[in-house]
């Protein structure tokens, strides 16, 4: 079974959480069912990481908890 979703056609947005600094920006495209599509933004034709909704849920919990 194929779980990779066809990234042809995503619309990527940078991490709210990235400094706005040029050496570290995440991106993640939204709207594929289950997954969450994430790259890194120096390299966008680099590799992407395919995460499952749920541990994208906890990370940006987990993330949001830690900024507080």
């Amino acid at each position: 079974m194929n779980r990779t979703p066809d990234l042809a056609s995503a619309t990527w947005h940078k991490s709210s959480y990235s400094d706005g600094g040029p050496n570290n920006c995440l991106e993640v495209a939204g709207g594929f069912a289950d997954v969450v599509p994430v790259r890194d933004s120096k390299n966008p034709a680099g590799p992407v990481l395919i995460v499952a909704n749920h541990a994208w849920t906890a990370f940006v919990h987990d993330v949001r908890r830690t900024k507080q």
